[in-house]
This record gives structure tokens, C-alpha cells and sequence, in this order.
């Protein structure tokens, strides 16, 4: 595995905006981009959560790039979707000088998942980079927040347990396209309140949509919300990696 760190994915030098990767030794890789969690308000792309992932994904000839991206209370939404989108922009531009393919995955947790699942169902953040959600390969939206973010009900002033679907939330988006990539979403059995209810609604409202069951999976974890993001099964693999490869492994390029 080689690794290259901090590389900006915009011009404006704010350091925030930088991603690392790290590349398998095969030519011709798929590529998974990764948004960490922390509330829109913490958390870094060199978290050991990143670490597990790089080890099990360049193993099996994937790569990875995780990226930092603006954050309260310097950033203001939705300054850090834009990001998002700056960052995988990046990537599929780039991905091809370090030997990768035009196969390119994107997923997040926590509200890394928020900001995947914006990128897959509001259809401008990527599409300002002439990128159309539909052409990446697939998405995982690990505990994602698919009703209007808390911290941004914060910025709002508004109670940070409001339930509210507007166009800052991803369930707002579903059905403004009639094709989406496959996805995965992942949520604790024990996740933070209402996080589980809202994934399964968020589930069923595109399978109502008409969208496959094989293409918008489900996988439920066990534990606390994100927990399962450090840690290793019995071989030693991250669990979320594992979680990944089999959206890979479903969607072969």
C-alpha cells in the first residue's frame, strides 16, 4: 500500500479541503471515497478508523481517499456539501495519474453519511462539477441523518430533535430522479434515537419509488451509533470495510 497525504481538492488553500489516499499495488483500482462522521462539527480524515479501512480496501486491490472537509462552527451549511463534491470531483478527475479506474465509490458515516446521501439524492452539489449522481458506482450511507441535520437545525435555531424534511434533508430529494446508483445503508439496532427509524423510512420511501430491494440493501449492526466503525472481526478485518467490499463485490465494474 502507498500512501499520499493531505492533497488539496480545491485552490483556495483552506486546509480543510484535502484528502488522503491510499493506493493498492494493482493498476486499474476501483476507488472509495469516505467522509468521516462527528456531527458536521469534529472528526478527521486520519481517524484509526481510516487506518482499518486503507489495510482491508488496498488489500483487495480498492483504494481509498478520505477526505476533511469545512466544518462548524467556521463553516455554514451547506459549505461542507459542497466540499463533499469538491472532493469526489477530485478524485474522478484525478484518480487516473495514480493508476485508477473511472470506477468510483463514495460513502460516509454519521454525518459523513449525511453528506453522501446529499451528494446521491440532491443532484446539484455533483452536478456543479459536471458529475451526475448516477454514474458513480455505488454509495454507502453508514448512520447517515436522512431528515434535516441536527446541527443545522442548530445554525437555524430550531430544537436539535425536530424531525423536519426540507430541502437541506436527503429524504426530501427522493424521487426527484428516477434512476439512482446502488446503495447500502448501515444503522445500529442501538443507534442514537430515531437514527434507525429514519434509515428504515429513508429505505422504504425509495422502495416505494419503485427502486430494487438488491439495489438499495440494508445492513443492520449491533452496538452503539458507530461503533463498529473502529473495530476489527476476528481475522482482524474492519468491519465497515467488510461492509463496503460487499457493495463492491455486488457491483462489479
Amino acid at each position: 500500500m502507498k500512501s499520499i497525504k493531505d492533497i488539496a481538492y480545491t485552490e483556495n488553500g483552506n486546509s480543510s479541503q484535502s484528502l488522503d489516499l491510499y493506493l493498492p499495488d494493482e493498476r486499474d483500482f476501483p476507488v472509495f471515497v469516505y467522509f468521516h462522521g462527528g456531527g458536521l462539527e469534529h472528526g478527521d480524515k486520519g481517524n484509526t478508523d481510516s487506518s482499518l479501512l486503507a489495510d482491508l480496501l488496498t488489500r483487495h486491490g480498492i483504494a481509498l481517499a478520505t477526505a476533511n472537509y469545512r466544518m462548524y462552527p467556521d463553516a455554514k451549511y451547506p459549505q461542507f456539501i459542497e466540499d463533499a463534491a469538491a472532493a469526489v470531483a477530485w478524485v474522478k478527475q484525478h484518480i487516473a495519474e495514480y493508476g485508477g479506474s473511472n470506477c468510483i465509490y463514495v460513502g460516509g458515516s454519521s454525518a459523513g453519511g449525511y453528506l453522501s446521501m446529499m451528494l446521491c439524492f440532491d443532484a446539484q452539489y455533483l452536478g456543479r462539477h459536471g458529475i451526475e449522481p448516477a454514474s458513480i458506482a455505488g454509495f454507502v450511507h453508514d448512520a447517515g441523518q436522512p431528515t434535516k441535520h441536527f446541527n443545522v437545525l442548530r445554525e437555524q435555531g430550531l430544537d436539535t430533535r425536530r424531525v423536519i424534511v426540507d430541502d437541506t434533508a436527503p429524504l426530501y430529494h427522493v424521487g426527484a430522479s428516477a434512476n439512482y446508483p446502488p446503495m447500502l445503508f448501515i444503522v445500529s439496532d442501538n443507534d442514537m434515537k430515531n437514527r434507525y427509524e429514519q434509515t428504515v423510512l429513508m429505505r422504504s420511501t425509495l422502495l416505494h419509488f419503485g427502486h430494487p430491494q438488491e439495489r438499495v440493501m440494508l445492513k443492520v449492526m449491533h452496538g452503539g451509533h458507530c461503533t463498529y466503525v473502529k473495530q476489527t472481526d476476528e481475522n482482524g478485518d474492519s468491519i465497515l470495510g467488510k461492509a463496503v467490499m460487499e457493495l463492491i463485490d455486488a457491483t462489479k465494474f
